[in-house]
């Protein structure tokens, strides 16, 4: 039993799981927001052009309460999410595939081939190392 606490612990303390619990929560309260921003911004706007609130649209079928302007409402919601977090990681890969460039440029060679004997050498060596031939700069 100790094992398996042992090992649940490692899994659950390794900076992976940790990353993903503090995106989960920035994520909820992300949702939040745009959850505030339709229903209280966007869905009156929407509601002043077409003359109806959204989230009053409902349909009575056997008794029963179809609310289909909740429903408009929450895709409207999903769309705003997956358009902002496509802007999201659009945005980041971009700076890292620059950053990654930027690396690669910066990198300079720190070893030469020998001409005498074809060993890789050091790239400030004036002698090579192993077959002791003098090297012209």
């Amino acid at each position: 039993m100790k094992s398996f606490i042992s090992e649940f612990k490692e899994f659950a303390l390794r900076g992976n799981v940790m990353d993903m619990a503090v995106g989960i929560i920035i994520g909820a309260a992300f949702t939040a927001i745009v959850t505030s921003l339709v229903d209280d911004l966007i869905s009156p706007i929407i509601g002043m052009f077409v003359k109806v609130d959204f989230n009053n649209l409902v349909a009575t079928v056997n008794g029963v309460d179809l609310k289909y302007g909740a429903f408009i409402m929450a895709v409207v919601n999903f769309v705003i999410v997956a358009l902002v977090l496509f802007s999201i990681i659009k945005a980041m890969n971009k700076a890292t595939s620059l950053t990654k460039k930027e690396e690669e440029a910066e990198e300079e060679p720190t070893t030469k081939e020998c001409p005498f004997c074809l060993q890789e050498i050091p790239i400030k060596a004036t002698r090579c190392p192993h077959c002791t031939s003098e090297l012209s700069e």
